[in-house]
């Protein structure tokens, strides 16, 4: 089974090691990256996908964080 994620985030340190860790953690990149500006926050939010193939059968009870 192929697990999917979509991580968000203001685009600093902090989001850069979420997808670190996650990569740590066995998940791979999957496409580029997004940007968007936040008019209101004036900030830049990040977003990446990332997949992890895993053994088992889809749950929609599945914490996929904690995969």
């Amino acid at each position: 089974m192929k697990l999917y994620r979509y991580l968000t985030g203001l685009d600093d340190a902090a989001f850069c090691h979420r997808i670190s860790a996650a990569i740590h953690q066995g998940w791979e990149l999957y496409g580029n990256p997004t940007l968007t500006y936040d008019v209101e926050r004036k900030q830049v939010i990040t977003g990446q996908a990332i997949t992890k193939k895993t053994n088992g059968t889809y749950s929609p009870d599945l914490d996929l964080s904690q995969q």
